[in-house]
């Protein structure tokens, strides 16, 4: 957790950091014994040196969208508060404020395949059809799109290419005042060509059905990234050292996931293309996401389990009382197998499952390491090992 969180300063995908968690993570388990691949993908870093907004001579907070594209430039300032004034509104070579009910959660990435709603699609085609010269977004509370993050970015997206920042939405009422004359935006951002990887380790009957144990190791800038989600890694490790003489008649995988808190969710797309070409050999998937909070117990949420392996979870269950069956969430991974038909079991807080719409540490710095309990993750590996030894 101390490597993780305090030695690595920056866990996001394509930066130097993450490479050098995913080697760690790959050291330790080449280190036991395991069989261990790698998938390898090409990703984009990013770096922000802040931005600067002025009208009529006053200054506004901003900040550049992450993978935004940088701007230097002064034009028109045009408010839009709904999909209808973005229709109606003629916004090329100006600078488009979106405020209100447009910006009350955040855009799905345009090439996002596991949840796209609809007028996420049209807000995104219309911006890029009508073509302004850059985008302000004042932006509330979302905890459960964006995290703990005030105010959040409403546009994330390394495959946008108008330049966007982002600003609270007080002062983004504050800056409505200015609509229709001409202001001033510098956004000092750039993107920058990197890499990354899964790692994958392996052990048990290589013929057998497969269970899936997952975590993603990638964190967003800003965050060292505790429970979001180094628990889960570690976790990922110490099954690795339980499991490593494991002789079960199952193809057990330990796999570290690279992109659940990117926007182009790369890691999980290559894990699919290359391990989830077919699928009837995948007993389970168990995903570890928000697990370890200091408070309260840890949860168990079950996804379509058939009824042998939902009476074994309980079981485990059972046995550990500082863990119980918790209310089913789908922001993380296991979707992806839930999405395939695959049953699945995720692995958090009840804290984190119980406040996902309202909490305020994940992405953000007060997800460290004082908010983690050691003891829930040595309890929530011991639970595990005990649950897929007895499948």
């Amino acid at each position: 957790m101390k490597k993780f969180c305090s030695e690595i300063s920056d866990r996001s995908v394509g930066n130097p950091g993450n490479r050098e968690a995913t080697d760690f993570f790959k050291s330790i388990v080449k280190s036991l014994g395991c069989d261990v691949t790698t998938q390898g993908f090409d990703a984009i870093d990013w770096w922000e040196d802040g931005a600067k907004l002025t009208a009529s001579g006053l200054s506004f907070y901003c900040r550049p969208s992450p993978y935004s594209l940088g701007f230097d430039g002064v034009a028109e300032l045009v408010s839009v508060s709904n999909i209808k004034e973005l229709e109606r509104k003629d916004l090329t070579g100006k600078i488009v404020l979106l405020h209100g009910g447009i910006a009350a959660e955040q855009l799905m990435p345009k090439n996002f395949v596991f949840y796209n709603p609809d007028h996420h699609k049209k807000i995104i085609s219309l911006l890029e059809e009508k073509k302004p010269t850059a985008i302000i977004c004042a932006t509330g509370r979302n905890a459960a799109l964006a995290g703990g993050v005030y105010p959040f970015p409403l546009i994330e997206d390394g495959d946008f290419d108008i330049p966007s920042v982002f600003m609270t939405e007080e002062d983004g009422k504050n800056l409505l005042a200015f609509a229709g004359e001409k202001i001033n935006l510098v956004s000092r951002s750039k993107r920058i060509p990197g890499t990354g990887e899964n790692i994958i380790s392996k052990t048990g009957n290589p013929s057998g059905n497969r269970i899936i144990i997952t975590a993603h190791i990638d964190a967003k800038k800003g965050t060292p990234g505790a429970i979001d989600n180094a628990t889960g890694v570690t976790i990922l490790l110490l099954l690795a050292e339980t499991l490593k003489n494991y002789d079960g008649n199952k193809l057990i995988e330990i796999v570290a996931l690279n992109g659940e808190d990117y926007y182009a969710v790369s890691g999980q797309m290559e894990y699919i293309k290359k391990s989830m070409k077919k699928t009837d050999d995948i007993m389970l998937n168990i995903n570890i996401d928000g697990a370890g909070y200091k408070d309260g117990l840890s949860a168990f949420s079950f996804y379509d389990l058939p009824e042998e392996i939902h009476k074994k979870a309980n079981q485990t269950l059972q046995k550990f009382d500082k863990i119980k069956e918790g209310v089913k969430w789908y922001q993380g991974d296991h979707s992806i197998f839930i999405q395939s038909g695959i049953p699945a079991v995720a692995v958090s807080s009840a804290w984190f499952t119980e406040n996902i719409d309202s909490q305020e540490i994940t992405h953000t710095p007060k997800d460290n390491l004082d908010i983690v309990s050691f003891e829930r993750i040595t309890e929530i590996a011991e639970a595990l090992t005990d649950f897929i030894l007895r499948l």
